[in-house]
């Protein structure tokens, strides 16, 4: 039920990239083959680079796949505050903390790897988790530079199933329960893809 497996098993199938309207909604290109574990090397102050993982990249888009997960993880600031280019992405101060510490430290490393690989990034998040929307929002509101703001989308595993492939569609609804927007979830396999 991990968001890892999950991910693995919708960018595995070898229908998903293969369709025209998931590359179009994830903005890739047809080559693009996912690279899980991606070490996203994002520069420190001290001139080295972190050694934190991005779930997947797939060409030039990062993501971060959350499924059970209860937040974006929380940083102290001794690490948050060692990226290079935190003041110059965000407003510092109007991230959001939590104790002293940063609140969504992944959602932070992730748009500096952004900036840093000059990409874009997706967070893929299910639908049934408002609470993480909101925190993407929240910090997605302390992005300084419009144009990397533009490169940061959100995306729900709900929307993504629309364009999947049926025999994929009936896996995430049957072990996961997820369904495209509108349906409900079936009970054991009931629905007809």
């Amino acid at each position: 039920m991990s968001s890892d497996a999950l991910l693995m098993n919708v960018f595995c199938h070898p229908q998903t990239l293969a369709s025209r309207s998931v590359r179009s909604l994830l903005g890739v290109e047809e080559s693009s083959a996912p690279d899980f574990g991606f070490k996203a090397r994002v520069p420190l102050l001290t001139g080295r680079t972190d050694r934190t993982e991005v779930d997947m990249r797939l060409g030039t888009l990062l993501v971060e796949a959350k499924l059970t997960e209860t937040d974006f993880q929380v940083a102290t600031a001794v690490i948050v505050e060692c990226y290079r280019d935190l003041d110059c992405i965000f407003a510092g101060k109007a991230l959001p903390t939590v104790s002293s510490c940063y609140a969504s430290y992944q959602l932070i490393r992730n748009v500096l790897a952004a900036h840093t690989l000059e990409v874009d990034f997706c967070v893929l998040l299910d639908a049934r988790r408002p609470d993480l929307r909101e925190a993407w929002y929240t910090n997605m509101s302390c992005v300084r530079n419009s144009t990397l703001k533009t490169r940061c989308k959100v995306l729900t595993w709900q929307e993504l199933a629309e364009v999947l492939p049926a025999s994929l569609r009936y896996f995430l609804d049957i072990k996961y329960g997820i369904v495209p927007p509108g349906q409900t979830p079936s009970e054991f396999g009931e629905r007809d893809y």
